[in-house]
């Protein structure tokens, strides 16, 4: 076997190590194994008639749709998305003020590209979006952290810490947040947070990558309106997804901001990719235009509500006799849980033994100790019968750590 692949690997191929959620995933599929560990949709919620009726366009611009696209992404969807979201935006934006991407996570890459050099700063969350960490880090973003409690990223860290930078002659590139619903500590950033953070961006001259993947899955409570929505000056990108609305297999993303980073992101989307999916892009926006979007919405809510009311039962009958701690998610996919003294590696070892996925908070904070006491948790993919088996499971887990300790 040749070692000239490897011995001529890339510094940045080097050090980039996969992603513990991915291999996690090859073992996920054993008879028996019940899954907390992913960020998957339910399989059951996906519109699947509704979508295949957009099958039909092939047929009638078929040759048009199996051609090269544009690189910005199909005109109608982005005139749907624009009105769409514009009341989360504040505004309706306009064409050039948005492009269609690969799913989300292309966008996370094609703003590191636009925006990050090496040794560039990217504040996050912590924790924080694992991917998202990943991405800029191969980019060669380093990385500051502002912890995160029940109202989301805790905004009066901010000044002190860019103040702080700044004057080590730092390049603070972004702030990076998850608004709502946040990935993975579950929290939502409150309307006053939202201000200050767009106050905050404007002051010390800094952009914000305002990520709301999750945005539109809530349960309880009222949607809030954008950090977008408050910022006048156009410091911020906002993004989505068709992942956790419709279907991730639709690989369907966009971003709003201003024209000049759009333009920069489009710009390199060429020569990534070219375009994303004319088929994808048409078949989404057929089924946006039917009106499929919005009435099949409510339906995966009430789905995942269910779901996550049947996980929190379930904690607070196997868990918090344990002492262990949570808030629970107005929506989203994920609930945080507080281990206390228990190593969350070692509990997602002993779990996997039980037939049961969770994963460890380590690979989701900037500063890996911050982590081991904590776990993400999904409860969108496994029904209710069997949220009640895995949480029973876990609980078995951490009693007999507690005996051996």
């Amino acid at each position: 076997m040749s070692n000239n692949w490897k011995k001529n690997f890339s510094a940045t191929a080097h050090k980039t190590r996969p992603s513990p959620i991915r291999e996690l995933l090859k073992v996920v599929g054993q008879p028996g194994m019940i899954s907390f560990a992913g960020g998957m949709p339910a399989p059951e919620v996906f519109p699947i008639d509704q979508f295949a009726e957009g099958a039909e366009l092939l047929k009638t611009n078929g040759t048009s749709l199996l051609q090269y696209g544009t690189t910005e992404g199909h005109v109608p969807l982005r005139e749907f998305l624009a009105k769409w979201t514009a009341p989360r935006l504040g505004r309706q934006v306009e064409l050039d003020e948005i492009l269609l991407t690969s799913g989300s996570q292309q966008a996370l890459d094609l703003f590191a590209w636009a925006m990050i050099d090496p040794g560039d700063m990217v504040v996050t969350e912590d924790p924080s979006y694992m991917a998202a960490l990943t991405t800029f880090g191969n980019h060669g973003a380093e990385f500051a952290s502002v912890r995160v409690d029940g109202e989301g990223m805790v905004i009066s860290d901010l000044p002190p810490l860019i103040e702080n930078l700044q004057k080590q002659g730092r390049k603070i590139k972004c702030v990076y947040t998850i608004v709502n619903f946040q990935n993975p500590a579950g929290a939502t950033m409150s309307v006053e947070r939202r201000k200050e953070l767009a106050a905050i961006a404007e002051r010390y001259g800094v952009t914000v990558f305002e990520d709301d993947p999750y945005g539109y899955v809530r349960f309880d409570g009222e949607h809030l309106p954008s950090i977008f929505s408050f910022d006048k000056a156009g410091n911020t990108l906002y993004a989505g997804s068709f992942s956790k609305i419709l279907s991730p297999g639709v690989r369907v993303g966009w971003v709003s901001g201003a024209k000049e980073i759009v333009r920069q992101m489009v710009v390199f989307k060429q020569s990534l990719d070219l375009c994303s999916s004319p088929i994808t892009q048409a078949l989404t926006y057929e089924y946006c235009r039917k009106g499929y979007l919005d009435s099949h919405l409510p339906s995966i809510i009430a789905n995942y509500r269910v779901k996550r009311d049947a996980m929190e039962k379930s904690f607070q009958k196997h868990l918090s006799p344990l002492g262990i701690t949570w808030v629970k998610p107005e929506g989203g996919f994920f609930y945080w849980l507080n281990t206390g003294a228990i190593d969350s590696s070692e509990l997602a070892r002993r779990a996997l033994e039980k037939k049961v996925a969770i994963l460890p908070g380590a690979p989701f904070c900037i500063n890996p100790e911050a982590g081991i006491h904590a776990a993400r948790i999904n409860y969108t993919y496994s029904k209710p019968d069997l949220i009640e088996e895995g949480v029973s499971r876990l609980a078995q887990a951490i009693e007999e750590m507690k005996i051996s300790a």
